[in-house]
């Protein structure tokens, strides 16, 4: 037992160690793997550290990249100025050149001139070879009159022997000094001043250094005045520009403090940097907030639209609690809901069902405000029926429609609108009828109307044709002694004009206590005034004088231009153009005579003799026959008849009647009335013959 228990123990210590060491190698290997995980997670680590620090080092890069944009202007600034600076130097190197070129001509010159003298110092006769300083002298000549005096010297010893010559030579030499003298003291002091120290200088020794000389002080003068175009245009245009950069009204752009107002051109620059690199972190700035804008846009459309669809939900919300739900007893005065029908499946998406149910409640509030609108229409509509029914016009109308409609409210009106119209259809044919009849009659009215007052405005015309007057009266001789002036309307605004008279009229009838007449004559009237429009008529009559002028006064000044015999010759002559008018209306235009008219004392205030005859005239030629009467005995206005009966005034005292008697002498011719017949009123009782001159006669007779 002891053995089998050892045997035992000695199997499990196996078991035992067997599974000891296959956990040992399972811990070796999970070890082994945390040792793996372990190595990657710090490789892991060590390249998210490496990760962090370039991220950080980007991120401090990004944060000094507005610095550095700063930095990138300022260094194209100020390249910019460097190559500005670098552009003057250049131009002033070159300027240098030129001046060094030009000195080095000036020494290549001078050592010219210096060997040429020594050449002809050599030529001279009896010229030492060294000659020592010489001793300072009060006036030194210079060398270009030391050489023309030795020329002339030589010349003078080759030609001392012959004396004719060497006078004219004098002479000829005289002249030309005196003319270089006078040209000499034309220039002022400082020219000669400085032409004699120019002379006595080494560009002055000879002839070709003085080409020379000349030649370089133009070149001088050129490149100068090239240096000072050059300057004047840059002036030029900087000036433009300044003028262009500056304010309208003349002051600075802005007010800059003390310590930012530049003191000269390099303070200026480093404020112009300064200033620029401020725009430039401004502008940063403005473009970190642009873009913050940006993303709080994005944002705010985001919100928009989700409180678009809890709009929508609201709604669909709202719908559902409009609806009753199911198994809530209705309201009084309300329909009893029919069951409702089982609903069906919609067959289609989420969101197409999403869409649909939008676009039905989109139409569901469409048509409830149709039904609003047209709510208010007929409410609208009712109150102004009811306003119809109330007019103060229809007070005499007795119907029992309009009672209704006056009492009834306006909510039930509607109800009742089909009836009224039915009822209402009969009457409206009958006033129909009878507007149309009326509106017949009224074109019937206007036409005749119209006809009337047409051939009153061709008896105006009439009238003014009528009035010419004849010849041998000056310049009145075929004159229209009448003027009358309007404007013809055409036929659709005369017939308006006249159907709008007839309005008032109809109008004046229906209306009591109305002023307006309604005779045919002030109707006609009335349509002529209408026919001649807001112009009117213009009536203008020849006025009367000495000498027939033509002249023309309007009939409404005549009271304030004319006398009492020129109204009266007037009076006259229209009374003359009325009788002929008269005549030719009644067909008797061909008759000469057209009636006669009595005259109580005319003379009293038409006596002039010009008057006279001018009546006379008128009346002769329109065909009335004047007969005037007076008291007066002026022999001047009676000598202008050819006829002239007197008469006297006798009284019947017992009878208490007045008689007028021929006074004159008659020659008897009449048969005698017999005392005891009847008597016989109207009997003539005298005669008086007037033979008409031969020249009358024969006018007459034409």
């Amino acid at each position: 037992e002891g053995a089998e228990a050892a045997a035992a123990a000695a199997e499990a210590a196996a078991r035992r160690l067997t599974d000891a060491a296959a956990a040992r190698a399972a811990a070796d290997d999970a070890a082994a793997e945390a040792a793996a995980a372990r190595d990657d997670r710090q490789e892991a680590a060590q390249r998210a550290r490496r990760s962090a620090d370039a991220l950080a080092g980007l991120a401090s890069r990004l944060r000094e990249r507005a610095h550095w944009a700063a930095r990138v202007r300022e260094l194209t600034a100020d390249a910019a100025e460097a190559e500005a600076r670098s552009a003057a130097c250049l131009d002033r190197a070159r300027a240098a050149d030129e001046d060094h070129r030009g000195v080095q001509r000036a020494a290549d010159d001078a050592r010219r001139t210096a060997r040429a003298l020594r050449a002809e110092r050599a030529e001279v006769t009896g010229a030492p070879e060294d000659p020592g300083p010489s001793a300072p002298s009060g006036a030194e000549a210079s060398l270009p009159a030391l050489r023309e005096a030795y020329r002339s010297a030589s010349q003078l010893y080759e030609k001392v022997g012959v004396g004719a010559d060497l006078r004219a030579e004098q002479a000829r030499a005289e002249g030309d000094e005196s003319a270089a003298l006078a040209a000499l003291d034309r220039l002022s002091n400082k020219v000669r001043t400085r032409a004699a120290r120019l002379l006595d200088g080494t560009e002055g020794a000879d002839g070709p250094s003085r080409q020379a000389a000349a030649a370089r002080a133009e070149a001088l003068v050129q490149l100068l005045e090239g240096r000072a175009a050059a300057a004047s245009e840059q002036l030029g245009r900087l000036r433009g520009e300044a003028e262009r950069l500056a304010p309208a009204d003349g002051g600075a752009h802005i007010e800059l403090p003390d310590e930012l107002v530049p003191a000269d051109a390099e303070r200026a620059r480093e404020l112009c940097r300064a200033a620029t690199a401020d725009v430039a972190a401004r502008e940063a700035a403005l473009q970190a907030a642009r873009e913050t804008h940006e993303e709080l846009s994005a944002d705010h459309r985001a919100a928009q639209e989700g409180a678009g669809g809890f709009e929508e939900i609201a709604a669909l919300l709202r719908d559902l609690l409009r609806d009753p739900p199911p198994g809530r007893a209705p309201a009084e005065g309300e329909p009893e809901p029919a069951e409702p029908a089982a609903p069906e499946p919609y067959g289609g998406t989420l969101a197409e069902a999403r869409e649909a149910a939008a676009a039905t409640r989109r139409d569901l509030r469409s048509r409830a405000a149709g039904l609003a609108a047209a709510e208010a229409a007929v409410r609208e509509a009712a109150e102004r029926l009811v306003r119809h029914a109330n007019a103060t016009r229809f007070e005499q109308v007795r119907t029992p429609a309009r009672q209704q409609i006056r009492e009834l409210p306006t909510a039930a009106l509607p109800a009742h609108a089909a009836a009224w119209a039915e009822a209402f259809a009969p009457r409206l044919r009958v006033l129909t009828d009878e507007l149309a009849q009326l509106e017949r009659n009224r074109d019937g009215i206007v036409d005749r109307l119209r006809g009337l007052v047409e051939s009153s405005l061709d008896t105006l015309r009439s009238a003014q044709r009528l009035s010419r007057l004849p010849e041998g009266l000056g310049e009145w001789s075929g004159q229209e002694f009448l003027r009358i002036r309007f404007d013809d309307p055409d036929q659709a605004t005369l017939t308006e004009r006249l159907g709008e008279v007839v309005d008032e009229t109809t109008r004046a009838a229906v209306r009591k206590n109305a002023d307006l007449r309604r005779d045919g004559m002030s109707l006609l009237l009335r349509g002529v005034h209408a026919a001649l429009g807001p112009r009117g008529v213009q009536v203008e009559i020849l006025k009367p004088d000495a000498v027939l002028r033509a002249e023309r006064v309007p009939v409404g000044q005549m009271g304030d231009v004319f006398s009492g015999g020129q109204l009266l010759t007037a009076a006259i002559a229209l009374y003359c153009t009325m009788a002929a008018l008269r005549g030719n209306d009644r067909g008797r235009d061909r008759h000469r005579h057209a009636g006669t008219l009595f005259l109580d004392n005319p003379i009293g205030r038409a006596n002039a003799t010009y008057l006279l005859e001018l009546q006379r005239a008128v009346a002769d030629a329109l065909g009335v026959q004047l007969l005037y009467t007076t008291g007066l005995f002026d022999t001047t206005a009676l000598a202008e008849f050819p006829l002239v009966i007197r008469l006297r005034n006798d009284a019947d005292l017992r009878a208490g009647l007045k008689y007028i008697s021929v006074e004159e002498h008659l020659r008897p011719g009449l048969p005698a009335r017999d005392q005891a017949a009847e008597p016989v009123h109207g009997e003539i009782t005298a005669t008086r013959v007037f033979r008409r001159p031969s020249a009358a006669v024969d006018e007459r007779g034409e």
